[in-house]
């Protein structure tokens, strides 16, 4: 079957990608953290920047002419898509490294609660790290802005995901407040899969409870 063939093919990917993805996430981080890059190395960490990009862009390819319906394969991972065609999202291309929950969960798959575990803590912790690159690189050097170090943009990360929202640190920038939006969206996310896993689990015992 074609659809096994594209499982063969990301079973075979996964963990390059991954590797590739951290790489992007220093060429990316890097200039971030240090504005006073110098010049050689940050041509150098843009370069990297970009092979990886035509790497998921060829791996995407790949996986698309491996498929059985490539329309339906393609809408299915518009996320690809969209990330592919437009180079000015290519920090999201990060989200590559969610993969990781993916391994973790083989690895947890006997309990709920490894479950749980593995995707909340890989999803919070990628998503204040990203986030917090992202607004810093937006909201820096912009007029007004409150958010100008690494460390008020991590703590800005940690109470937008978490929705609690102090209100002392807030994006100025358009770019920023997309992030905030996304940063937003994902806490809420984060919240209904820990109810939702809760609530499956209290119900799974409920029989056993029950019998007893």
């Amino acid at each position: 079957m074609t659809t096994s063939r594209v499982k063969r093919w990301e079973a075979r990917t996964e963990v390059p990608l991954v590797l590739l993805a951290v790489a992007f996430l220093v060429a990316y981080a890097w200039p971030v953290l240090d504005p006073r890059l110098d010049s050689s190395v940050e041509t150098a960490l843009a370069v990297t920047s970009w092979t990886v990009w035509v790497v998921f862009a060829l791996d995407f390819a790949v996986r698309l002419v491996l498929a059985d319906q490539r329309g339906s394969y393609a809408r299915r991972h518009w996320y690809d898509v969209a990330l592919i065609a437009l180079p000015m999202l290519r920090p999201l291309r990060l989200l590559r490294l969610l993969a990781l929950a993916r391994m973790l969960n083989r690895g947890f798959a006997g309990t709920v609660a490894g479950r749980v575990t593995s995707y909340v803590v890989g999803t919070a912790v990628a998503a204040v790290g990203l986030a917090a690159l992202a607004v810093l690189d937006a909201e820096r050097d912009a007029p007004g802005a409150t958010i100008t170090t690494f460390g008020d943009a991590l703590w800005w990360a940690t109470t937008t995901l978490t929705t609690v929202g102090y209100g002392d640190l807030y994006p100025v920038t358009t770019t920023g407040r997309l992030v905030a939006v996304a940063l937003m969206l994902t806490g809420l996310a984060v919240l209904g899969t820990i109810t939702a896993s809760a609530a499956t689990w209290f119900v799974s015992q409920a029989p056993a409870r029950h019998h007893d």
